[in-house]
């Protein structure tokens, strides 16, 4: 229990491994062959925050059973590792291992030599909670839980390279064989296979792009530490392994001790805490630009001699890059020495970072030198000139003009850009197809994570169209098509047939022209063929794949309009587009799962499903498609109930006709009888109404429903039944048993509600004594 909120005394179940002795002293004393397998809470207090108990209004036990422990108990094992819970999944780990490998032997501490045996629980346990884990609906992220999930799942990639010598994406084909073990008892595993393998698979591959890099910086940072005499691995190098790498701090932390080393937590802490705070300040200022350059910081440059910014080596990726620093900015002026806290501007003789424009986000790294490390987080350019934004890291000594750097880009992050880029023209393209040639690019962003691309276009884009317009892009990328870059003459770029440019935007002359399927030189030797109307083909300053394969896929989230004629799409590249057409599918299969349901469980399914469908990132058209079949479920459950409706109504009727006419031939006053239409109160009603109005008679009526144990009762007295016999009179206290209320009616007929339908007989047994003490 936690300091405050519900708790109560407890009661723990140990079991004695050994058995035959008194093991008392060894209870809750971490000695493996006694453990702990059940612990039930008695649930029955509130703990105040100043430590006051205050007693709950209902109590409750809450308990439970350890699954792994109590099977090793059945098994006979000593440890929950050697059970079949985990030997098959080892088993599987042991195939994948590299060479030299031993099977797991159940070795602990200083008897598991190079933490092999560790490596092979710490997979298996992994594998387990990330597969629950996404079955159910959860997935690895950035935040909160989700960052929980990313961060057990880098734990278990590392461990599966480092101390098993695995082989890439190792860690995503274990789910396949977690799910053979248990998807018979946990069916979510078998629905959401698909779904959890691709999801580990993707963040796998993510992180595995960055894991040997990681892994070399942290070892140079942990022999310049041991070199030194330390043994503490600095804030720092923790901090810029998570923030460059992806290295959750606890196996920066698992890594340290393999060293003999431990890391300094409070200086990680501390890092954390400044990036965060650069990040809120960076948000408080205008598109996160800490740092501009106004037209009298350019013209300062332009009246020094300085030449505008070779950016060209942009397009040479991934290389790093040689530079020369030529100005220092502050903001406000020029410095010719920097260092320290704060945000500064560098401008360098040529640079392959990518400065923010056409719609693509600016590039992100470092620029490194004898001075130490600039951490670059915004790039823009201003009247030719490339300002890369950003600031020191702790330890970087003085920056001078004309130093020599390292332009050291943030490939990773470019290379989801990349694909997002080249999309945005393969979907300009699609556009024009299906929508013809009216439509003109409005705007565009792209970004790591997403596309987001603004046209011309009077009304919004029917389903079936949004359907031709992804297939269209995909349909490129499938067929793996080269995409092509060439610096022409602005002039000649114009020639070319089937061009397409951003209505308003100035371009620089000469021009990059980037196209798709066809070199930029065939263009040029014929620009008139109508041939290249069937090509996207643009005017281009940002960073491209070299073949659309490298896109993967694309998925086309949304469609709304953003101004009178402007619409705007969102979408998806890659892993992402993948994700979002398997949650889709996924829908899709919830969806036709729920067809074979009725009743009251239609209704449930159809209302979580329309919740999921609401909020899930997958294609706008198929969400249109899934959304319609939604909806015929809808109809068909509306008709279903319609027609039980009149069913029911039929029945009730029947049987309290039936019974009023018992209960005449047999001279009897009154009718109490059973009417089995579950909870259907309008079926009720209109049976005690017709006894009334056909029989005359005071007659209640009980229903039942088996599932939830409720019930509703109705109860009517005819204006001709003696003065003295009230219906409210007779209601209440009949199913005062069921746990039941009565509410207020008119004309002589009451409803009533009951909470324990167990309890049927006593209340119909009371309904009937209370009419016959009244009425015979």
């Amino acid at each position: 229990m936690g300091d405050t909120g519900p708790c109560g005394p407890c009661t723990e179940i140990h079991f004695d491994r050994i058995g035959n002795r008194d093991a008392a002293s060894l209870v809750n004393n971490d000695d493996p062959t006694c453990i702990e397998i059940w612990n039930l809470v008695f649930i029955q207090f509130n703990r105040e925050a100043d430590g006051t108990l205050r007693p709950l209004p209902a109590k409750h036990v809450d308990t439970g059973l350890g699954f792994e422990r109590l099977t090793s108990i059945l098994q006979n094992k000593m440890s929950n590792y050697d059970t079949d819970i985990f030997m098959p999944i080892f088993d599987a780990i042991h195939q994948l291992a590299g060479d030299g490998i031993q099977p797991y032997s159940g070795k602990l501490g200083s008897d598991d030599i190079g933490k092999v045996d560790m490596a092979y629980r710490v997979v298996a346990d992994h594998i387990r909670t990330l597969s629950f884990a996404i079955a159910d609906g959860s997935q690895p992220g950035n935040e909160g839980r989700e960052y929980v999930l990313r961060r057990i799942l880098r734990r278990a990639v590392h461990f599966g390279h480092q101390k098993l010598k695995a082989k890439q994406s190792f860690f995503s084909s274990l789910v396949n064989v977690f799910v053979q073990l248990m998807g018979d008892v946990f069916p979510e595993l078998k629905d959401n296979e698909k779904k959890i393998k691709c999801i580990i698979r993707d963040e796998e591959e993510s992180f595995e792009n960055t894991l040997a890099k990681g892994y070399e910086k942290f070892k140079k940072a942990a022999d310049a530490v041991k070199d030194n005499g330390g043994t503490i691995l600095s804030g720092q190098d923790a901090f810029i392994l998570w923030d460059t790498y992806g290295y959750p701090i606890d196996l920066t932390e698992v890594m340290a001790i393999d060293y003999g080393l431990t890391v300094d937590k409070k200086g990680f802490n501390a890092s954390m805490e400044e990036a965060r705070q650069k990040a809120r300040n960076a948000r408080n200022k205008s598109g996160g630009n800490s740092i501009a350059m106004d037209a009298n910081a350019t013209a300062q440059l332009r009246k020094l001699g300085l030449a505008s910014t070779d950016d060209s080596p942009k397009f040479l990726w991934p290389k790093e890059h040689e530079s020369v620093v030529k100005a220092i900015y502050t903001g406000s002026e020029y410095i010719t020495t920097a260092t320290g806290d704060g945000d500064f501007g560098l401008v360098l003789e040529s640079t392959s970072f990518y400065a923010e424009q056409g719609g693509q986000i600016f590039d992100t790294g470092s620029i490194e030198g004898s001075f130490g490390t600039f951490n670059v987080n915004n790039v823009q350019v201003f009247a030719g000139y490339v300002l890369h934004i950003g600031s020191f890291t702790k330890g970087s000594k003085v920056l001078s003009l004309g130093d020599s750097v390292i332009c050291k880009v943030d490939y990773n992050r470019r290379t989801l850009i990349a694909p997002n880029h080249t999309c945005t023209h393969m979907l300009n393209f699609a556009l024009r197809e299906v929508l013809g040639d009216h439509v003109d690019q409005k705007g565009s962003i792209v970004l790591p994570e997403k596309l987001r691309f603004d046209f011309s276009h009077g009304k919004p884009v029917q389903p079936e169209d949004l359907r031709k317009i992804e297939f269209i892009v995909n349909q490129q990328i499938k067929d793996e098509l080269g995409v092509y870059a060439l610096e022409i003459k602005l002039e000649d770029a114009k020639r070319i047939n089937g061009l397409r440019a951003v209505f308003g935007e100035i371009y620089p002359d000469p021009v990059r022209v980037v196209s798709v399927g066809r070199k930029v030189e065939d263009l040029l030797a014929d620009p008139d063929s109508k041939e290249w109307l069937s090509i996207s083909t643009e005017l281009c300053g940002g960073t491209h794949i070299t073949n659309t394969r490298d896109a993967k896929a694309f998925a086309l989230l949304s469609e709304e309009g953003i101004a009178k004629g402007v619409r705007r799409i969102t979408a998806v590249t890659a892993g992402c587009a993948t994700q979002a057409m398997e949650l889709a599918s996924s829908i899709d299969s919830d969806i036709n799962k729920a067809s074979q349901l009725e009743g009251a469980l239609l209704e449930k399914k159809i209302a979580s499903i329309k919740s999921g469908l609401d909020a899930a990132a997958i294609p706008a058209a198929r969400k249109a498609d899934l959304r319609g079949k939604v909806s015929k479920l809808e109809d068909e459950l509306r008709k279903a109930k319609k027609k039980m409706g009149e069913q029911n109504i039929q029945k009730a009727v029947k049987s309290a006709m039936d019974a009023a006419e018992a209960a005449l031939s047999g001279n009897k006053p009154f009718c109490v009888t059973h009417v089995d239409v579950g909870l259907d109160t309008t079926a009720v009603r209109e049976a005690v109404i017709k006894v009334m109005d056909q029989k005359g008679l005071p007659i209640m009526l009980f229903s039942t429903d088996e599932a939830s144990n409720k019930a509703v009762i109705y109860a009517g007295v005819p204006p001709n039944a003696p003065s003295g016999f009230k219906v409210l009179d007779w209601l209440t206290p009949s199913i005062a048993p069921l746990k039941g209320r009565g509410g207020g009616g008119k004309n002589g007929v009451a409803q009533g509600q009951g909470s324990d339908a167990s309890q049927l007989k006593e209340a119909m047994a009371l309904a009937n004594s209370i009419a016959s003490m009244k009425l015979c």
